[in-house]
C-alpha cells in the first residue's frame, strides 16, 4: 500500500476514533459535508496518484493549468477559503510549483483537505448563517463551505480530463 493511503487509513481512523472530541452539531449540512469531504479527499488523492511523475506538467492547452497546477489551486483555495472564513489555521503559503515533485504535491493536498475537514468540526450551527465579506459581496460561511465543495469538484472532474487525455483510466468514484 502506498504511503498516502496508509495515511488516508489513520486519518479516518484517527478522525472517526476521535469523533466526540470535535464539536457536535446537530446541523445535518455540516455532518453530510463533513463525511463527503473524506470521501472527496480520497478520491483526489486517487486521482492525483494515477498521474504519472512526468505527466504533472501536462497541459491539453496552453490556456489552462497543468495537472499540477489544478491539484495546488484546488489545495490554495481550500487553505484560503477555511483559513479565511472557517476558522481553520490560516498561516499556510500557496507553493511555489516549480519547487515541488509529485510527492511534495500529493502531501500538499491532502493537508489542505485535512485543513479544510478541521473546519467544518470546528463550525458550529450558529455560525453557519453568519455573513462574511466575499470579494464578489456578502456571503454566510455555510455559503462558503459550499462554495469549498463546489470548487472542488469541479476541479477533480478538470483532473478526470487530463487523466483520460493521457490514456489512463480515472480511479473509481468515492462517492457517500
Amino acid at each position: 500500500m502506498k504511503e498516502w493511503s496508509v495515511r488516508i487509513v489513520l486519518l479516518i481512523f484517527v478522525l472517526s476514533s476521535a469523533s466526540e472530541a470535535f464539536a457536535q452539531t446537530s446541523d445535518s449540512l455540516l455532518n453530510q459535508l463533513s463525511r463527503k469531504w473524506l470521501h472527496a479527499k480520497t478520491y483526489v488523492l486517487n486521482m492525483a496518484a494515477s498521474m504519472p511523475d512526468e505527466n504533472y506538467g501536462f497541459k491539453p492547452v496552453a490556456a489552462v493549468m497543468s495537472f499540477q497546477e489544478q491539484l495546488l489551486h484546488l489545495a490554495d483555495n481550500m487553505n484560503w477559503l477555511s483559513g479565511k472564513y472557517l476558522f481553520a489555521d490560516s498561516t499556510r503559503q500557496s507553493k511555489k510549483i516549480s519547487a515541488m515533485d509529485k510527492k511534495a504535491v500529493l502531501e500538499y493536498v491532502s493537508a489542505a483537505y485535512d485543513q479544510a475537514l478541521l473546519s467544518h468540526h470546528r463550525i458550529n450551527s450558529s455560525q453557519l448563517d453568519e455573513p462574511v465579506s466575499f470579494f464578489s459581496g456578502p456571503m454566510t460561511r455555510r455559503q462558503i463551505l459550499i462554495l469549498m465543495h463546489d470548487h472542488q469538484t469541479h476541479h477533480a472532474g478538470e483532473l478526470i480530463l487530463y487523466l483520460r487525455l493521457k490514456s489512463i483510466q480515472p480511479p473509481a468514484y468515492v462517492g457517500w
